[in-house]
């Protein structure tokens, strides 16, 4: 028995379990409905029945009788696998910034079926770095596929050499924004936790005695009647540092249902996914050796939650 985990993209979100799971792993739809009578396909730790429409974010947990490893998109499939949303604000000889919208993974992966930031920038004709895994060639760092903002992507090999030290070094100056439920005390502080898989969920990470030192910088701007925007610098970049670290505080993103969000607060804001933003990025450039920076407006469903969060009680 094998066991697959897959968070929904934005353009499967909402569409019925079985339906998505048929897409996700190439099985018909009757297997897949045959998965969930029997009890095999969970949404976010839960049980739950075919004609359940899971939101984009939600993890979609799968038993399958047989190990099943769905292949990673073809090169030729992923020259064509132009991205909607997906913008490149800079790019050269070596670098190529661009604002990444959510449901979008950084690269292919087994599982994952959704667009990519490497499929969209070959569909652009934009060539990345040949250094790296096959499947992520290019790739210096990566964000969650529900976290939208700035990725800076290495298109010489000089400049993925340079990136990938520099995020080793930590001097790559990454600000991101989050709407955090309640108000964290001290309103500006360092989150100083260890970081590793959760003991009985593998597709979350918790806050684990003997995990990789992970430490969070964060500073209040705005505090409202039930959340708070905070600006954070991240010193490590673990996988869902950030998520892991504002969760284990009991003030988790907002929307964020994997790691305890409140549903009815998500719902209130229009939220499908955390609201969590990949704000600004600053990095010495590989070819100029000159400090660059960039910065990235909130999208429509996150300024939309920030709107209906700031307004006035009635």
């Amino acid at each position: 028995m094998s066991r697959k985990y897959l968070p929904v993209p934005d353009s499967l979100a909402g569409e019925r379990l079985d339906v998505l799971v048929a897409r996700m792993l190439g099985l018909s739809r009757s297997a897949a409905a045959e998965l969930a009578e029997a009890g095999r396909i969970e949404v976010d730790d839960r049980v739950a029945a075919k004609s359940a429409r899971p939101p984009m974010g939600a993890v979609i947990a799968v038993e399958l009788p047989d190990p099943v490893r769905p292949e990673a998109p073809a090169a030729e499939e992923l020259q064509q696998s132009a991205v909607i949303g997906l913008r490149v604000l800079y790019s050269d000889d070596d670098v190529a910034v661009i604002d990444k919208p959510v449901g979008v993974a950084a690269h292919a992966s087994p599982g994952w079926t959704g667009p990519t930031v490497t499929g969209g920038l070959a569909a652009l004709g934009i060539d990345l770095a040949r250094s790296g895994a096959a499947e992520r060639e290019g790739i210096v760092h990566r964000l969650d596929v529900g976290t939208s903002g700035l990725m800076v992507v290495a298109l010489s090999d000089r400049a993925y050499s340079s990136l990938k030290d520099q995020f080793r070094e930590r001097t790559v100056d990454k600000v991101y924004h989050a709407l955090v439920q309640g108000h964290p005390d001290p309103s500006s502080g360092t989150i100083d936790a260890p970081i590793d898989r959760h003991p009985t969920a593998d597709h979350r990470f918790a806050v684990v005695t003997g995990g990789r030192p992970s430490i969070t910088h964060y500073d209040t701007i705005e505090a409202f009647p039930y959340a708070s925007l905070v600006e954070v610098h991240l010193e490590t970049g673990r996988t869902h540092q950030i998520r892991v670290h504002f969760s284990a505080l009991r003030h988790p993103c907002c929307g964020d249902l994997t790691y305890g969000a409140d549903p009815s607060l998500a719902k209130r804001l229009g939220l499908t996914r955390q609201w969590l933003h990949a704000h600004e990025l600053e990095f010495e450039h590989p070819g100029t050796g000159e400090r660059v920076r960039f910065e990235s407006d909130y999208p429509d469903d996150l300024a939309h939650a920030l709107e209906v969060i700031s307004a006035p009680m009635r």
